[in-house]
C-alpha cells in the first residue's frame, strides 16, 4: 500500500502514515517471502511522525493542551523531528531536551522547523533525559507529551499502521511481524490489532544484543505515573539509535506483560549497519541503522522458515538521519582511487590538470565598464559601510565568511554578484572584472574593510587568526563579538577543511 502522491490534501499532517510494503529481493532467502514497511515515507521520514500527530491531537480534544502552549518531550530524536512539523503546522512552541550522543542531524533538524533543543550529557542517558524534562516542563508550564507512558502513542498505530499492514496481506497469511522496541508504541499498537484480525502472526521483537533489557529478569522501576524510576542495570550503549533507552518504557512492559511477544531477538550492532547499508546498494532501499537491525531479525528467522512464509519487517526511519554517526563513518566524501582512475580517464574537469577559466563577458570586452569602476569605489569609500563583502550567493566559501561575520556580531554589505540585481547587462560581471583589475585576483569573495582589501575567504580567516582583522575592524570603528577565540577556520565546511 502506498500514499495516493496526486491527492490534493488540506495540511501536511494528513499524509502521516500509509506508507508502503515492499518486497526483498536479494538479501532474502530463496523462496521465503520478506517484506518491510518502509516508515521514510512520512512526511518527516520516520515512524514516529504517527504518534506526534496523535498525542498532540488527543490532548488538544481532552483540554490537556492548551492553545498556544509550549510542547516539551524527551527524545533520541524522530520523536522531536515529528513533533516538530505537527506543532509547526498547529502552532505550538516546541522544547526538546536530547541527549549529546545523538546525531546531529536531527539536532539541526528540528531547530530548522522551530524547535529549541535542549542536550543533556551523555552520561546520564535517557533517564537524565527525562529528569530534565520533567524540570523544564514544570518550570515552563509545558505540555509533556509522555511518548513513553502514552496511550495515545499505542492507539494510533492500532488505527493506522495494524489495518494498513492487515489490509496488505489481506488474502494471505501474515506469518511473522518483526520490529524493535523504542517507545514500544508500534509493538503495542500493531501487536493488539493483528491479535484481534491476523492471530495466527508471531510478534517478534528486536533489541541490541549488548542491551538486552527486556531479555533480563529484572523488573523495571517505575514511579506512580508510570515513568521508570531508576535506569536498568542490563543496559548498555549500543548503536541503534531509537532503540531500548536505559529503562523499560511503561508501553514496552504493558506488551510484556500481556505476553504477546513470541520471541525476543539480541541484534548486533554491526549487523545492523552492515544490512543498512546492504539495504541501500543491493535493494536501493535508504534507511537508518534500527532499520538494518529489525531487517537483520527478519533474515534470522527466513534462514530456518519454510518456503512460502511470508515476513514483515518495520523499517523504522531514513538514513539521512545517520550521516554524521558510525553508519557513514568508512563513506568517503572525496573521490576514492577508483573514482579518481574513472575522472582521469578523459580530459575535461580534471583536478589534476589546470582547466582554463570560462572568461566572463565584462572580461572580454575591451577596458572597464565605466558604471562598474564607480561602483566598486563608491562601495570602498563608504563611512557608513566600512565591511563590504563581493559574493556569490552560491559559494561554499562566501557561506563561510558570512558564518564567520555573523557570528562575530559584524555588519557588513554583500554584494551577491550573481543575485537577480546584478544580473541584467551582465552588471555582475561587469564589477568582478573590476575587482580582478583592482586586486589582482579573479576569486570570488572579496573582503574589504575601510576600503582596505583583506582577500579572499582563507586571507579573511587568516587576519582574524592573527589579531590584524580585529585591528583593523577597530581602527574603523566596526563592532564585533571581542570574546570570539575560535579558529575560524572551523567556519568552513568540513569537506573544504581537508583540502
Amino acid at each position: 500500500m502506498s500514499k495516493n502522491l496526486g491527492k490534493k490534501y488540506g495540511s501536511i499532517l494528513e499524509t502521516i502514515g500509509n506508507t508502503p510494503i515492499v518486497k526483498i529481493n536479494k538479501l532474502a532467502p530463496e523462496g521465503v517471502n520478506v517484506y518491510v514497511k518502509i516508515e521514510a515515507f512520512n512526511p518527516m521520514g520516520s515512524v514516529k511522525d504517527r504518534l506526534a500527530l496523535n498525542v498532540i491531537e488527543e490532548a488538544e480534544k481532552s483540554g490537556a493542551l492548551k492553545p498556544g502552549q509550549t510542547v516539551i518531550e524527551a527524545t533520541s530524536g524522530n520523536t522531536g523531528i515529528g513533533l516538530a512539523m505537527v506543532c509547526a503546522a498547529k502552532g505550538y512552541p516546541l522544547i526538546i531536551v536530547m541527549a549529546e550522543s545523538f546525531s546531529v542531524e536531527r539536532r539541526k533538524l528540528m531547530r530548522f522547523l522551530g524547535a529549541k533543543v535542549v542536550l543533556t550529557p551523555a552520561a546520564l542517558k535517557g533517564t537524565g533525559m527525562i529528569r530534565k524534562l520533567e524540570e523544564l516542563a514544570k518550570k515552563h508550564n509545558a505540555f509533556n507529551t509522555h511518548q513513553f507512558e502514552n496511550p495515545a502513542n499505542a492507539a494510533m498505530h492500532y488505527k493506522t499502521t495494524g489495518p494498513e499492514i492487515v489490509e496488505a496481506f489481506e488474502g494471505e497469511k501474515l506469518d511473522y511481524f518483526v520490529t524493535g522496541a523504542g517507545t514500544g508504541g508500534t509493538l503495542s499498537g500493531v501487536s493488539k490489532y493483528l491479535g484481534e484480525k491476523s492471530p495466527d502472526t508471531k510478534i517478534m521483537v528486536c533489541e541490541p544484543d549488548n542491551a538486552q533489557i527486556m531479555a533480563s529478569s529484572y523488573v523495571q522501576k517505575r514511579n506512580d505515573d508510570g515513568t521508570a524510576a531508576e535506569s536498568h542495570p542490563s543496559f548498555r550503549p549500543h548503536v541503534v539509535q531509537g532503540w531500548t533507552p536505559d529503562f523499560v518504557p511503561k508501553i514496552t512492559g504493558d506488551v510484556m506483560d500481556a505476553g504477546t511477544i513470541t520471541e525476543l531477538l539480541p541484534i548486533n550492532g554491526n549487523d545492523a549497519m552492515h544490512l543498512s547499508q546492504a539495504l541501500a546498494t543491493q535493494e536501493g532501499i535508504f534507511v537508518g541503522v534500527s532499520a538494518g537491525a529489525t531487517l537483520a531479525g527478519a533474515l534470522r528467522i527466513a534462514e530456518n522458515a519454510a518456503p512460502g512464509t511470508n515476513i514483515l519487517a518495520m523499517l523504522p526511519d531514513t538514513g539521512e538521519r545517520y550521516l554524521s554517526t558510525p553508519l557513514f563513518g568508512e563513506i568517503p566524501a572525496d573521490m576514492t582511487a577508483e573514482e579518481e582512475a574513472l575522472s582521469k580517464s578523459t580530459p575535461y574537469a580534471r583536478f589534476d590538470t589546470a582547466s582554463a577559466p570560462a572568461p566572463t563577458p565584462a572580461a572580454a570586452e575591451q577596458g572597464l565598464d565605466a558604471d562598474a569602476v564607480k561602483f566598486v569605489e563608491e562601495k570602498l569609500k563608504s563611512k557608513s559601510e566600512p565591511v563590504v563583502l563581493f559574493a556569490l550567493e552560491w559559494c561554499e566559501f562566501c557561506w563561510s565568511v558570512r558564518k564567520m561575520f555573523k557570528a562575530l556580531d559584524i555588519e557588513y554589505t554583500a554584494v551577491d554578484l550573481d543575485s537577480v540585481a546584478y544580473q541584467e547587462g551582465d552588471r555582475g560581471g561587469k564589477i568582478r572584472a573590476v575587482l580582478k583589475d583592482k586586486t589582482g585576483l579573479p576569486t570570488i569573495p572579496q573582503i574589504f574593510v575601510g576600503g582596505k582589501h583583506i582577500g579572499g575567504a582563507t586571507e579573511v580567516f587568516d587576519a582574524f587568526n592573527d589579531g590584524s582583522l580585529q585591528k583593523l575592524l577597530k581602527s574603523n570603528k566596526v563592532s564585533f563579538d571581542k570574546d570570539f577565540k575560535d579558529d575560524a577556520y572551523h567556519f568552513l565546511p568540513t569537506w573544504l577543511q581537508k583540502r
